[in-house]
């Protein structure tokens, strides 16, 4: 018979059981500042389904309260063999204690009894009144409590027990159970039971005999019950009688505590809307922030009385019916007036794509005060439109306003605004701030850096979504096609709230020091014109030499296709993970190098990689795999995106994605397209000059060993990099104490992964597994190196110690980079944290070298006046690509390169090299 809550349940939530629980489970979250926060999060995710799912207008949450209790009395050692709480939970208990009070939720903590206890006295007092409760624990001592009037959830598998659920799950009754945990004991409580009795023992004993008072009413009864061990049981029951007696009186829960709130005064209060909204900001609950904004906190909705935050804060405010829409050449006249006097303005367009190479200008907004915004239609489309300003119009009023680099502006990612106003020859100057950019140096892992994103956490304002206007899937409108009265709110919002987030995001940025506001103001922000003439540019791409390649590589796949076959013995698909276990683990009997989730054997990258060394079927595939995906990603993919116009592939550079400060590729990836393979260099020969220019690739030569050089101030990599040595030879002469003459190319290779190694943390079992040698002949590399450079040691321990510290790391010009793990109490996770923090101050240097480089070479080809000559293409990881006039090739790259080496200050050589070519890969 299926188990059944009735209606409207007395709800006692055991808010300790959980919170230890969540500790443990994954997601092993944190928010920007490194706090963790996961242990909050199940416990609340688990109130607030109880609350969804059973809508009580009755409940508690409660707590072990601080200090011993009575049971401590009774047995000093109880609970003795407990670790000490981790502080990564300690830290939680005050913000959950919030969040649940926050919630309108009675919580309950009292001093010398267990919550146990509580809930028990609780659910008793319930039961004699004739109200049925429902107990939220994962506790199995809780089972004792199950009667007519009582029933468990464990909320975490979802699973419900009353008297029949007990007894299928323990062997045991409910009114047994007390005795049940008496013999067995509980190591995690310390409750010492009866010598070596466990669950089976118990259950037999007590099946036989109901009781431990039956049991020693007739102790040699026991003999008769058969289980093993039953023969020597009365001896050790009366040696233990003490002992036992004392594990039941311990392990029975305490219903008649002394408490001032009977169960019908423990009501639901309405939620404190703007504590709750405090403090899911403060914790970055983001969806949770969400929805409270738009429907109102959890338990007002069980109870009914639900009102939107917004509708309740008065801590932020937007009035839609105060933004304007212009009509007239003559309001739009007046507009752009004070405009011009601002301080400050927030500037948004609206289009009809986000494909910055195909958009069309549909309306723009501004704002200058908050709270007040404009916006100007110029292309809805729909019947019955209102009457628009002219689009050729504004955009010339317009123009003198956003080419002036003395009126500032600011706005949500203006690189894609920057593109708009280009098609209509508008060079968008004077960019102050960009909210995204802002947020992102701010805290490059605090969270992502939409505007509605930053709108909930900065604000708690949930903006208008663009699918509540526009629809959603297929038939999604475009925003011309979407009516005035509908549009106008959405756009001028966008302005409205900008204009809010760069006050707030500026001045946190800029509290938080001079040199990160100068990576904002003197790196990202300048980055935008940059990226913005090379996304324009674009690259020309030889369309047909990628199709041959295409037919090539379907061929190559076709081939390891069948050779896969004949070593299984029979087809499968390659690109099942099912179909390949069934081959690999169960056919072949490959060993099992790692699980799933789930439990199934992983066909992983890493898995293949490692399986490949011994077996021929694991290598086949991992060539499958490599090629398929070359094919599918570039081969075939990038004659698509020839852009009609242009003849060009135009990629988007993505400058608030990596935490590091890298840039990254999308719309095609540009940085992934392999270059250790004959296939992926000759992706690369598909990316040729104009007719006329020769393709020149200028890359900084080992800047991030440069970097560590640097950094660390050890002096044999100082003098290595100063006297110009090839500095894996050099490492390779110190390592092995030979000449840089007596070096082999085999001990090369393997300093060079030492000092690849060492830059991102890697350990010996990681440098044994990279140059497939003993885990102890790693360690002896790796002892020998730090004895040689003592200084990238004491830099190391340095990094680490200053992370723990801080809570982050920096790079050379300042840019911050947050390691919310490096205090986490799981090892891996803080280890992870710990080689981050090696690494990140070297990559994201390395990023701001390349970026400060990017701004140079700009404002190099502006002073020399040759843009028609030379043209930035690419930014791929440490290298910048360029179409040069042919005539003038060797000279500007000369020049460039050297521009290039002046883009930071290193205590080492920073070296630019350069080459050329008719195609990318011969420059590179």
């Amino acid at each position: 018979m299926a188990q059944t809550v009735p209606e409207n349940p007395f709800i006692l939530v055991d808010g300790s059981s959980y919170l230890f629980r969540a500790f443990h489970a994954p997601p092993h979250l944190t928010n920007s500042a490194g706090e963790p926060t996961g242990a909050v999060y199940g416990v609340v995710n688990m109130l607030r389904s109880l609350l969804k799912r059973y809508k009580p207008s009755h409940m508690a949450v409660v707590f072990d309260a601080k200090g011993k209790t009575f049971r401590s009395d009774i047995y000093q050692d109880y609970k003795a063999n407990r670790p000490p709480m981790p502080d990564d939970l300690r830290s939680q208990i005050e913000p959950l204690h919030a969040i649940v009070k926050a919630m309108g939720l009675p919580l309950l903590c009292i001093e010398g009894v267990e919550a146990d206890d509580v809930i028990g006295t609780l659910a008793k007092q319930a039961g004699d009144q004739g109200r049925f409760t429902l107990i939220s624990t994962g506790d199995k001592d809780m089972a004792q409590l199950v009667n007519d009037h009582v029933m468990l959830i464990n909320t975490m598998t979802d699973t419900l027990l009353d008297e029949a659920g007990v007894v299928e799950k323990f062997g045991v009754k409910p009114n047994q159970i007390i005795d049940y945990l008496a013999l067995m004991g509980d190591s995690s409580d310390n409750i010492p039971g009866l010598p070596k009795v466990g669950e089976k023992t118990a259950q037999a004993m007590l099946q036989g005999i109901p009781s431990i008072d039956k049991i020693y009413d007739d102790i040699n009864a026991v003999t008769e019950l058969g289980f093993r061990g039953a023969k020597s049981m009365p001896k050790k029951l009366e040696e233990y009688k003490e002992q036992l007696l004392m594990s039941r009186e311990l392990a029975t829960i305490k219903c008649d505590v002394e408490l001032e709130c009977p169960p019908e005064a423990l009501t639901i209060e309405p939620a404190d809307t703007d504590q709750l909204q405090t403090l899911y900001g403060k914790m970055e609950f983001r969806r949770w922030l969400n929805e409270l904004l738009e429907t109102g906190a959890a338990t007002d909705q069980a109870l009914g009385e639900a009102t939107p935050a917004e509708e309740q804060s008065e801590q932020f405010s937007v009035n839609r019916d105060a933004y304007k829409t212009l009509f007239t050449e003559d309001e739009v006249k007046e507009y752009v007036a004070q405009l011009k006097k601002a301080d400050v303005i927030a500037f948004d367009t609206e289009t009809t794509s986000l494909n910055y190479m195909e958009a069309q200008l549909v309306g723009v907004s501004f704002a200058m005060t908050e709270g007040e915004a404009v916006y100007i239609p110029v292309a809805h489309d729909y019947v019955g439109v209102e009457k628009q300003v002219d689009r050729d119009w504004l955009l010339q009023t317009l123009k003198p306003l956003l080419e002036d680099p003395a009126i500032p502006k600011v706005g949500q990612n203006l690189k894609y605004d920057a593109h708009i106003l280009r098609r209509y020859d508008i060079k968008l100057r004077g960019i102050k701030n960009d909210t995204m950019l802002a947020s992102y140096v701010f805290n490059s892992v605090g969270s992502r850096h939409d505007m509605d994103t930053l709108s909930l956490q900065y604000l708690n304002h949930k903006p208008i979504k663009f699918e509540e206007i526009a629809g959603k899937g297929a038939k999604q409108l475009t925003f011309n096609q979407i009516e005035l009265a509908q549009a106008a709110p959405y756009a001028a919002e966008d302005a409205d709230i900008t204009l809010r987030l760069h006050h707030i995001l500026w001045d946190k940025v800029h509290q938080t020091g001079e040199q990160l506001a100068s990576v904002l103001t003197d790196i990202e922000v300048p980055l935008v014109s940059i990226l913005t003439d090379m996304e324009e540019y674009g690259v020309k791409v030889d369309a047909e030499m990628l199709g041959k390649q295409s037919e090539e590589i379907a061929k190559k796949l076709e081939e390891l296709e069948q050779k896969a076959f004949e070593i299984a013995g029979e087809e499968f698909n390659l690109g099942s993970p099912k179909q390949l276990q069934q081959i690999l683990f169960e056919k072949l009997e490959l060993p099992v190098v790692k699980k799933t989730p789930k439990g199934a054997p992983s066909t992983a990258e890493e898995v293949l990689q490692e399986l490949a060394h011994d077996y021929p079927l694991p290598d086949v595939i991992l060539q499958h795999r490599s090629l398929a995906k070359l094919k599918s990603t570039y081969t075939d993919k990038l004659p698509r995106m020839i852009n009609a116009d242009t003849g060009r592939v135009h990629t988007s550079y993505q400058q608030a994605v990596a935490a590091t400060g890298r840039l990254s590729s999308t719309e095609p990836n540009l940085q992934n397209i392999p270059i250790r393979t004959p296939e992926g260099r000759r992706v690369r020969q598909a990316f040729i000059a104009e007719e006329g220019f020769t393709v020149v690739a200028i890359d900084y030569s080992q800047i991030e060993l440069r970097i560590m050089a640097h950094l660390s101030q050890d002096a044999s990599l100082l003098r290595a990099f100063a006297q110009g040595k090839d500095i894996h030879r050099a490492t390779a002469s110190e390592v092995f104490g030979c000449s840089l003459e007596e070096v082999t190319d085999e001990q090369r290779r393997r300093a060079k992964a030492v000092n690849f190694g060492l830059i991102y943390g890697m350990s010996a079992f990681g440098l044994s597994r990279q140059l497939d040698i003993p885990r102890y002949e790693a360690q002896t590399y790796m002892d020998k190196y730090f004895e040689r450079f003592p200084g990238v040691l004491e830099y190391m321990e340095n990094t680490r110690e200053t992370a723990k510290q801080q809570g982050y790391v920096s790079t050379l010009f300042g840019r911050r980079l947050p390691l919310p793990e490096i205090k986490a109490s799981n090892g891996a996770r803080r280890k992870a944290a710990e080689r981050a923090a090696i690494n990140a101050p070297m990559q994201g240097t390395a990023a701001d070298i390349i970026k400060r480089a990017m701004i140079k070479v700009g404002d190099w080809i502006d002073e020399k006046g040759c843009q028609s000559d030379v043209r930035m293409l690419m930014q791929v990881h440490d290298e910048l690509v360029f179409e040069i006039r042919t005539e003038h090739a060797e000279n500007y790259a000369k020049a460039l390169a050297d521009v290039m080496g002046e883009a930071a200050e290193l205590d080492v050589p920073l070296l630019a090299e350069y080459g050329f070519g008719a195609n990318w890969d011969e420059a590179h």
